[in-house]
């Protein structure tokens, strides 16, 4: 069985486009002239991103306090 994984991420629709980026990587920005099309290229750059092939990419991460 396959198992899916999801992540969360920000869009906006302005005028016809739609802009969004991965709530991980929030300063990578792309659009799309339809969601579908915003939800692949935001797949696009996660799998760019996580392929380790990118030096210097800024992430969001979270840290736990005692």
């Amino acid at each position: 069985m396959e198992t899916t994984t999801k992540k969360k991420y920000i869009y906006w629709q302005d005028e016809d486009m739609f802009i969004g980026y991965l709530e991980e990587y929030p300063d990578y920005w792309t659009q799309g002239n339809s969601l579908k099309e915003l939800q692949e290229n935001l797949l696009d750059l996660y799998q760019e991103f996580s392929s380790n092939n990118i030096p210097a990419i800024r992430k969001i991460a979270e840290l736990e306090l005692l």
